[in-house]
């Protein structure tokens, strides 16, 4: 289901090329600016700008203090933690009416770095750390699709990513004009494919909760959301994509003639074999899905689940 509505992403300000940073630089990422800008509204935020440190600013980073990990300026020794966890909390506040559907975050920044932020204070390296806001977002939305600039240029973390992207906004446009569970059923017929390929066991469960869902709308909603969103943050594989592409060459069979059929059976052996990206098959079965009506393919966010233009499925 579309929405009219833009699909926004909460973003490290310096990711965009705004010279925030701490030494007045930027690290613009040319994949958000130049491709994935196009097709979302990015929602920047710099916490340590925002919080009223300047540009330049003096440098921060976590310390283990008494057990504890504190955000600390380097050269003045200025505890910033609970100056920053207060911000945070009203920022959250703020972004809560953006409906964001997912967060870019800085690597290795003590205020954006979701995991391996280094931590000082004690003997050898430690970079068990997580930077502060990007800690608050994860608490405040445990299910939103939140990643680091630096791990996006995996193919594989970035088909992810996107997708989870693309499906959290899917499911909130449904979510405001769901009204019975007839609707939800539907959703979950359209999104089987998809579940399939993050997590096999993910869909029969989804199942449950939609044949259940009569009586009780607005909790099943609510359960299903969640565990929609855990599915699909299990990363697919090349082995579950053949599965499912296999499932849908099911579908041909006695439909399609023989050479069709055997066409997207080699196609689908031939991403097995790592001999072409998952786009090949991909457009092929698009396109006898196209030529043969197939009205339930058709209806498969996996066919579709985001915009071609971005070429996630080129790479993997």
């Amino acid at each position: 289901m579309k929405s009219a509505s833009p699909i926004r992403l909460g973003v490290s300000s310096c990711l965009l090329g705004q010279k925030v940073r701490y030494d007045g630089g930027h690290k613009r990422d040319a994949f958000l600016t130049d491709l994935l800008a196009r097709f979302v509204e990015f929602v920047p935020v710099c916490p340590e700008l925002e919080l009223g440190l300047g540009v330049p600013r003096e440098s921060i980073h976590l310390v283990r203090r008494d057990g504890e990990v504190r955000l600390v300026s380097v050269k003045t020794d200025k505890d910033l933690t609970q100056d920053m966890r207060r911000w945070a909390a009203r920022r959250l506040e703020s972004l809560e009416k953006q409906g964001l559907a997912g967060f870019i975050f800085k690597k290795d920044s003590p205020s954006c770095g979701l995991e391996r932020v280094r931590v000082h204070g004690g003997p050898g390296v430690d970079k068990s750390g997580a930077g502060l806001f990007a800690a608050a977002v994860r608490e405040r939305w445990p299910l939103l699709p939140v990643e680091e600039e630096g791990r996006l240029n995996d193919p594989r973390l970035r088909e992810n990513f996107v997708e989870r992207v693309f499906a959290h906004h899917r499911w909130s446009a449904f979510r405001e004009t769901a009204r019975k569970a007839g609707d939800l059923v539907r959703f979950h017929t359209d999104e089987k494919m998809l579940l399939m390929a993050h997590e096999p066991g993910g869909y029969p469960a989804l199942g449950r909760l939609v044949a259940g869902a009569k009586g009780r709308f607005a909790a099943a909603l609510a359960d299903y959301g969640a565990l929609f969103m855990k599915t699909l943050a299990t990363p697919m594989t090349t082995r579950r994509h053949v599965n499912v592409l296999q499932h849908a060459v099911g579908y041909f069979r006695g439909v399609a003639g023989e050479s069709e059929r055997s066409e997207l059976a080699r196609c689908v052996e031939d991403y097995r074999r790592g001999l072409c990206p998952l786009i090949a098959p991909i457009t092929l079965l698009r396109s006898l899905v196209r030529v043969h009506g197939i009205a339930y393919l058709a209806g498969q966010t996996y066919l579709h689940p985001h915009p071609k233009e971005l070429m996630i499925r080129n790479h993997v």
